[in-house]
């Protein structure tokens, strides 16, 4: 079997999971802004522990594929798009590793009924969902550029 046929589906699948996941914080995200402080943190720390280590896993696989598809694809185009694929979801990875994650880690250290006595002035939600949408742009548009290449493929 043509390994395009088995790498592009799972690809396609495995990034459409991810960027629908993100799209699926991103719009949840400014309801965080809604709750007062003492129900943010459980909700964020359960919000969490929901999503992964789905989205890291999906992401992986997707970018693992595109990898893969931009040395055995056979065509240009798709080696192209799927290379840059590959980097906005590289993008969208780092963006979580270096902006999210401490945020999410951080927060899930913290007692919900215990929040320091300066924590309004380093409440995290607009930082966080501000780098939720980075990373949700970054994940829906390497979706996109892998769909330019299924097209392309056929």
């Amino acid at each position: 079997m043509d390994p395009v046929q088995v790498l592009m589906p799972l690809a396609l699948l495995a990034g459409g999971l991810a960027a629908g996941g993100l799209a699926i914080s991103v719009l949840a995200a400014p309801l965080f802004t809604t709750l007062p402080t003492g129900m943010y943190v459980p909700v964020h720390q359960g919000l969490v522990t929901r999503f992964d280590p789905f989205m890291p896993i999906s992401l992986l696989v997707c970018l693992v594929c595109d990898l893969a598809l931009a040395v055995v694809a056979p065509q240009t185009a798709v080696r192209l798009l799927v290379a840059v694929g590959a980097f906005l979801l590289a993008s969208a990875m780092t963006v979580s590793l270096t902006k999210n994650v401490p945020i999410n880690r951080w927060l899930s250290t913290l007692d919900p009924q215990r929040l320091p006595a300066d924590f309004d002035r380093l409440d995290p939600r607009e930082r966080w969902i501000r780098w939720n949408r980075v990373r949700g742009a970054l994940a829906v548009a390497a979706l996109l550029a892998n769909v330019g290449a299924a097209a392309a493929l056929i």
